[in-house]
């Protein structure tokens, strides 16, 4: 048996698999995200072991048998996320989260030093670890002083696993600290945020073992025997082997919280002034281009709270068939947006709002303005030397036909649906767990599901939604001026 562990932002995922990949079991335990002040975003790391021993606990309640066979454990989890911890493995603060934007003047001064895209292919993002360091140490610099190790989200629930301070490439890739096409940390740009390597974890890669699990939690689960722990991945590469997007010319669209628009490539080809991310992926010497959107689904959740509709009321409102633009965009950037833009200060708005414009008209709205920051992340990964034909659609969002419908009109592709299954995260890491056990080939392991249905682009909608595109591009510049 593997077990794959995913930490998200909204809880922690846990997922049995058997030798042949069938999935035997799921849990979920929730978590909550603190808000302190206008742009912050927080966890405390107590509460993610907490919530990963709530769902093996609760694995291990209704499947004794299969937990006590566990040869394997891989993980996966949310990116970014900086946690500190002093010489004793103790947490300083609470960790500073992806879509926290308090550091966006020191990303700013990080990305204005060229060694930054240079060494690691890609923008400083507001987002990412090594401009939180930079923030922590110009405004708690008792708590900087203390800092011992710096690790992501699923690295510490490693430390907790193992007791050992290891981290793998394709997380690592998004700190801004790592030397993406050598995969290896660099030593100038730790320098340039005043630490140096032995503040980091070492490096794996996601398919080699990093660790084994500590003698008492076997105990505690009842597992005989060692169990290898595995490099495993960001939510975005684990979701990626999961889905079998490991090859060049795989791609996949992720309707979740965020939205990703994520491709796999065989060489390192970064452009960072595309604002395309372009990353270490999990299996060893290869790469993947993404574009990143901070709101997906989390738009629709925003409408859903005001209107006090759900989110699937509110698409069901749109019938089957795809509608023609109404001449209302919307701009889904709630809470700032990286791809194309990278802007911390921008938000969303609607514009060509009339006395018509009822309820259903802004949902559309809404499904169309996240359909297009996915076309503007399509044009990115272009710049950067990405073509695609084709995606499959994977996430919560994933659910909604009309959803899928406008994605493949706005982007031109084919959206593939996979046959039924859990894809996600969890399950590319249960994979990498299998194959760091096992020692298995890792592409052989990580295969595509097989695709269940194909939504085409509405070839006699192609021309209106060209031209709402073209008013969804022309919106930025204008509303960029006012924004504060």
């Amino acid at each position: 048996m593997y077990l794959g562990l995913d930490l998200g932002t909204s809880g922690v995922k846990a997922l049995l698999i058997d030798g042949d990949q069938r999935p035997i079991a799921t849990a979920h335990s929730s978590l909550t995200v603190s808000r302190p002040h206008n742009g912050w975003s927080e966890q405390n790391p107590a509460d993610w072991i907490a919530a990963a021993e709530q769902a093996i606990d609760e694995l291990k309640l209704s499947h004794p048998a299969e937990i006590a066979a566990i040869k394997g454990i891989g993980l996966s989890g949310q990116m970014h996320g900086a946690t500190l911890l002093d010489r004793g493995g103790n947490v300083l603060r609470p960790c500073i989260l992806w879509n926290d934007t308090r550091s966006h003047h020191q990303a700013a001064a990080l990305d204005a030093d060229p060694r930054f895209r240079e060494i690691t292919g890609n923008i400083v993002f507001p987002g990412f670890t090594a401009p939180k360091l930079a923030w922590v140490r110009e405004n708690e610099p008792d708590i900087f002083a203390r800092v011992a190790k710096v690790l992501l989200p699923k690295d510490y629930l490693r430390y907790w696993l193992t007791g050992e301070f290891i981290s793998e490439m394709s997380d690592s890739a998004g700190t801004s600290w790592l030397d993406v096409g050598n995969r290896r940390w660099s030593a100038d740009l730790l320098a340039a945020t005043e630490l140096d390597e032995s503040h980091m974890p070492s490096l794996v890669e996601g398919t080699e073992e990093a660790g084994r699990l500590k003698a008492e939690l076997t105990a505690r689960w009842g597992i005989s025997g060692h169990v290898v722990v595995a490099g495993g991945a960001g939510d975005n590469a684990a979701s990626a082997c999961g889905m079998g997007t490991v090859k060049p010319g795989h791609a996949f669209v992720s309707l979740g919280t965020s939205g990703v628009l994520f491709a796999a490539n065989g060489a390192y080809l970064p452009n960072p002034a595309s604002a395309v991310h372009t990353f270490c992926h999990a299996l060893p010497q290869t790469w993947h281009q993404m574009g990143v959107i901070l709101s997906a689904t989390d738009s629709l959740n925003w409408l859903s709270n005001v209107t006090g509709h759900t989110a699937g009321d509110l698409t069901s409102e749109l019938g089957d068939d795809l509608r023609a633009p109404t001449g209302v965009t919307f701009l889904p950037y709630l809470s700032g947006e990286r791809t194309p833009h990278n802007d911390a200060i921008i938000r969303g708005s609607f514009t060509g709002l009339a006395h018509q414009s009822d309820r259903p008209a802004l949902t559309q709205a809404v499904v169309e303005g996240v359909a297009f920051a996915f076309r503007d992340s399509l044009e990115a990964l272009h710049a950067a030397g990405t073509e695609l034909t084709r995606v499959t659609a994977i996430g919560g969002g994933s659910r909604s036909r009309y959803w899928l419908k406008s994605i493949a009109t706005a982007l031109g592709v084919s959206v593939d649906l996979p046959s039924d299954g859990d894809f996600g995260a969890a399950f590319g890491a249960a994979r990498l767990g299998l194959i760091a056990a096992e020692k298995a080939e890792p592409v052989a392991v990580c295969a595509a599901p097989e695709t269940a249905e194909t939504i085409e682009p509405d070839a006699n909608l192609a021309s209106a939604y060209a031209d709402a595109y073209s008013r969804y591009r022309a919106l930025y510049p204008a509303i960029r001026g006012v924004s504060s």
